[in-house]
């Protein structure tokens, strides 16, 4: 990916972007773009990221957010240098207006799914970001590590909330409390990744994952993903309860009447969102 190819999300730094967005028909392509700290994640790449996350939340024409890194690494963490300063008596805010929390954990909740590819060093912060998603990508180089507790604070995007869920408690807790860094074997193992692809082909994979979701209804798309969420935040009785009326709104849209039109004459379904 060129320079041409990319625009930047707004940010009222004016400092160099860190982090690139691109339009790939209905899909947002969010990059971490600071390649050179091996994508250390500063305030600025902070803000920058909740914009991206913000826009595709709220544009109607994108289905799909697709999270990659430029360069060798995916993320080296949080950079405390910068960050640690801006902790203030309330915490660390890092969401401008019209962002959305990329973490996803101050009670909003982007409406589209995120597909994410990481690469060679992957930690704190980028686990997180993969715990935030829906799907995840991993190359066979990458390293991952939840090593907050080696610096004195604890893992605060996520991690104590959602990695015990998604891996099993004595996982989360052997990993989260020791600080080891661990190999991409046992991130598959314990189900932290969902598919590992040779270095190099994590992007490619990544991206049709991206796409191949877009393609779907969107309404339905971002309806299953909504049960499924409402499902582990307050139960599987308010999941339920909230089946039938949202498949009595979707099976009034154009788009489920695209989807059986698709299925009798067995042609591909273009959808339209309504």
């Amino acid at each position: 990916m060129t320079a041409h190819d990319v625009e930047t999300a707004p940010s009222a730094e004016s400092s160099a972007p860190r982090v690139t967005v691109e339009r790939d028909g209905h899909t947002l392509l969010i990059g971490l773009n600071r390649p050179e700290k091996r994508n250390a994640a500063d305030v600025h790449m902070l803000q920058e990221l909740a914009l991206a996350y913000g826009m595709l939340d709220r544009d109607p024409e994108l289905r799909a957010g697709f999270v990659f890194a430029h360069g060798d690494h995916f993320t080296g963490g949080l950079d405390l240098a910068d960050v640690s300063p801006r902790i203030g008596p309330d915490g660390l805010d890092t969401v401008p207006e019209g962002g959305v929390n990329p973490w996803q954990v101050s009670g909003e909740q982007i409406s589209k799914p995120v597909v994410i590819a990481v690469q060679g060093t992957c930690l704190t912060f980028g686990i997180e970001l993969m715990l935030a998603s829906d799907v995840v990508v991993a190359a066979d180089s990458t390293v991952f590590g939840q090593i907050e507790v080696a610096r004195g604070i604890l893992p605060f995007g996520g991690a104590t909330i959602r990695l015990p869920r998604a891996v099993g408690w004595g996982n989360a807790m052997r990993w989260m409390l020791t600080a080891d860094t661990f190999p991409v074997a046992e991130a598959h193992r314990i189900g932290l990744v969902q598919e590992v692809v040779p270095h190099g082909e994590q992007y490619a994979r990544g991206l049709e994952l991206a796409h191949r979701i877009a393609a779907q209804a969107p309404l339905a798309v971002q309806a299953a993903l909504a049960n499924a969420r409402q499902a582990v935040r307050y139960g599987d009785a308010a999941a339920e309860a909230a089946l039938q009326p949202e498949l009595v709104r979707l099976v009034q849209s154009e788009d489920a009447r695209i989807g059986m039109e698709s299925f009798l004459s067995r042609t591909p379904a273009n959808f339209v969102g309504r």
